[in-house]
């Protein structure tokens, strides 16, 4: 495995009016919840971009790079959890609470019981558990797709990007001018997927699948140092 030259940090957060676009994409609360709503999920999106940050990191910097999809779907159905990860999950099912809450009044369900809403809370950590390691094991296929095509080590900032476009978007035309990264959006994903139930093992296949078929041509010259949150 080639060194990776620097550690890339997460961008500042600078969506201000994060929790209002992601409600947006769910429910509507009311305006007496909208401010605490907002905070509440401005926390956790920035608590989701840091772990998803530290993880990709830790995969960046190991010793093992996937080289396919194939490779990839093997290392996930291993299951392999850092424990160095448990203390940022237990953060985000804290701030997942009244995420949940805030959700529930805006759909108008009857004041949820607190276990009900404590046991929500666990089934969105352990769906940002998942995909945490889902987006570990896709950014070391991205970085080892750049790193051939370059004979350089890929860019933190850029795998990040690229690895959670495809995440979101595995069918659709990696947009090479964008970028942003999407946090809220990928939030959003997850929370929605531990309250529903939803499974992401169908989309992180296809999101390896379509990082095997990555033309990293497409991304020399590009400003990695542009990337922002959205």
């Amino acid at each position: 495995m080639r060194p990776v030259a620097r550690r890339g940090e997460w961008p500042r957060q600078t969506v201000s009016s994060a929790g209002a676009r992601f409600r947006s994409g769910s429910v509507n609360v009311g305006k007496k919840t909208g401010a605490n709503a907002t905070r509440a999920t401005d926390a956790l999106v920035r608590a989701v971009g840091g772990l998803v940050n530290r993880a990709v990191d830790e995969m960046l910097l190991g010793d093992v790079r996937v080289t396919s999809a194939a490779d990839g779907r093997r290392l996930l159905t291993t299951d392999e959890r850092s424990e160095s990860f448990a203390d940022d999950i237990q953060r985000v099912i804290v701030l997942a609470v009244p995420v949940v809450r805030a959700l529930s009044r805006g759909a108008r369900v009857a004041k949820l019981p607190w276990v009900v809403v404590a046991s929500t809370a666990i089934s969105v950590g352990i769906a940002v558990r998942t995909g945490v390691r889902e987006i570990q094991v896709l950014s070391s296929l991205v970085a080892y797709r750049l790193e051939q095509a370059t004979g350089a080590p890929a860019d933190p900032a850029l795998v990040k990007r690229v690895a959670i476009d495809l995440y979101l978007h595995p069918k659709r035309k990696i947009r090479v001018a964008d970028h942003k990264l999407h946090l809220v959006r990928l939030t959003r994903k997850w929370v929605l997927g531990g309250i529903f139930g939803r499974t992401t093992e169908k989309r992180a296949n296809q999101a390896l699948a379509a990082a095997d078929r990555l033309d990293p041509v497409a991304f020399r010259g590009e400003p990695n140092d542009r990337v922002a949150s959205s």
